[in-house]
């Protein structure tokens, strides 16, 4: 077997993606909360790096089950409404979770979070409309 190919498998692994969401995006919020004591920072990095990790498991399926709903809209509302109701709902339990975990800087801690999901939903939703396209399949162009 070759090398690339193992590589590229194990950056293409679900677990990979769940793992670098988990890293990165705690890490994020240890950063986001440094300036506060060792337990709030590293329970805020904790909370943020599961929830990410959760989120990145099941965003790409929502995103696709939603933007087969909206197939034949509009362009623009085929494009952006899955990404909008997906990201919405996963910062609604961001906030909520951390509140409810006592993150001293949730919008800090949300902020570069939410940004990346909303960013990657967005591309990932216009990629999905550009494929359907592709294959001729009845969209407004």
């Amino acid at each position: 077997m070759q090398t690339g190919s193992i590589v590229n498998r194990i950056l293409n692994h679900t677990v990979t993606h769940v793992a670098g969401a988990f890293l990165a995006m705690g890490s994020w919020a240890v950063f986001a909360n440094s300036a506060h004591p060792l337990p709030d920072m590293l329970l805020a990095g904790l909370v943020q790096g599961t929830l990410s990790g959760l989120i990145t498991l099941v965003m790409k399926k929502c995103l696709e089950a939603l933007s087969s709903q909206f197939a034949r809209a509009a362009p623009a509302l085929t494009i952006l409404a899955p990404p909008l109701i997906v990201c919405t709902v996963s910062t609604a339990v961001l906030i909520g979770t951390h509140a409810l975990a006592g993150t001293p800087e949730i919008l800090a801690t949300i902020a570069v979070p939410a940004s990346v999901a909303l960013t990657y939903a967005i591309i990932y939703s216009y990629s999905l409309w550009h494929q359907r396209k592709a294959k001729g399949e009845k969209v407004l162009a």
